[in-house]
């Protein structure tokens, strides 16, 4: 499994755990970035995934984007639009197992270094391109966790049967 501090988690469902990603491909104020991680050992890659942790990613991916969106435009950060990016090449450059992973990035028009409607920006962590970048801090993630709470309680995301949870 990955590693993270425990003060980098947002939320754990059943199979997964959501973190802030603590050296960003998207900084705070142009959007933020978190992360979700299957608990599983193993998992490498969604095809991995049991029907069930399918079932629990998709929820949890979708309410976690619609609470990054929500916190922080709360927190003054005018996010537009959420991405989605199954990514992980980079493990294989250090010798490393692929660990299964999800990045979440809000995205702001306008944003001078990931501007929003063009494609996240991924060049390798030696060009210094993201020296500069800010992960989301402690009271955006607690702007985060209110409204995935409030998300996950509301009808379309708490009826675990519908969700075949149960």
């Amino acid at each position: 499994m990955a590693t993270y501090e425990p003060s980098d988690i947002i939320y754990t469902s059943e199979h997964f755990i959501l973190v802030r990603q603590p050296r960003p491909f998207v900084s705070r104020e142009e959007g933020g970035n978190m992360r979700i991680y299957a608990k599983r050992e193993g998992v490498q890659e969604r095809r991995d995934f049991t029907p069930q942790e399918a079932v629990d990613f998709i929820r949890l991916s979708a309410a976690a984007g619609e609470a990054l969106e929500k916190g922080m435009n709360k927190r003054g950060v005018k996010v537009v639009k959420i991405n989605y990016a199954e990514l992980g090449n980079w493990a294989y450059k250090f010798g490393h197992t692929l660990v299964f992973h999800e990045h979440i990035f809000g995205r702001v028009l306008g944003a001078p270094h990931q501007p929003y409607p063009e494609a996240v920006q991924l060049p390798d962590r030696a060009s210094g391109f993201y020296d500069t970048f800010k992960p989301l801090d402690d009271d955006d993630l607690r702007a985060i966790k209110t409204e995935l709470e409030a998300i996950l309680a509301a009808p379309k995301f708490s009826d675990k049967s519908r969700w075949k949870l149960v």
